[in-house]
């Protein structure tokens, strides 16, 4: 029987929105065109572990640029990526009086106090595991783990949604269960398949 459900935030809470960041870099004549290894380049999982602030994450990213950026244009640009997902955000919400609800995310500490300001994210749920805070970012076990031991969770009692097929597989390896988040319908019924009663705006679909 579930009794814990764990949300991912970006992409799953949040509506992720990066192009128009990524085109800005572009724009300053960073290249954009190997994404996966520019995000090794500026060590962002570095970030996400709590090793390096957002501060000089955003001055390596400064650096790359062939011409000068503003500072507080760049620190703008970088805070606004997410839109509230409706829908995702008041299920979290809805399971709260029925189930033990926790956040668990690989963040760093400018989108996170930005975001936790803007919709109270450390409110809406039970707990949360910010990864910057924890040094370990998902698909570790590490991560998982640390969130079985701060807020006593059973794995097999546990369902974890993020919008990331590694991350997924990361939760399962754990002995959680698991949902690949693709819609906000389509979780909705994995939930019910696992026997998740959905909070009454959902109940009927």
């Amino acid at each position: 029987m579930i009794r814990n459900v764990v949300f991912d935030i970006g992409g799953v809470l949040l509506r992720l929105r990066y192009q128009p960041f990524i085109d800005y870099l572009a724009g300053a004549g960073i290249d954009m065109s190997d994404l996966p290894g520019w995000l090794a380049q500026v060590d962002l999982a570095a970030h996400e572990r709590g090793e390096i602030g957002g501060d000089e994450l955003l001055g390596r990213i400064a650096a790359m640029a062939r011409r000068p950026l503003d500072g507080a244009e760049l620190r703008e640009r970088w805070l606004d990526m997410f839109d509230r997902a409706h829908d995702m955000f008041d299920l979290a919400a809805g399971l709260k009086g029925e189930y033990r609800v926790f956040l668990l995310s690989n963040i760093g500490d400018l989108h996170w106090r930005h975001l936790d300001t803007l919709y109270g994210l450390e409110a809406l749920t039970h707990g949360v595991i910010a990864s910057f805070r924890v040094g370990a970012v998902k698909p570790s076990a590490a991560i998982y783990r640390e969130a079985e031991r701060r807020f006593d969770l059973d794995p097999a009692a546990t369902v974890f949604v993020d919008d990331l097929p590694p991350n997924v597989a990361g939760a399962e390896a754990c002995g959680w269960r698991a949902i690949h988040h693709r819609s906000p319908a389509a979780t909705r019924e994995r939930l019910r398949a696992l026997g998740v009663r959905l909070p009454a705006p959902f109940a009927v679909e």
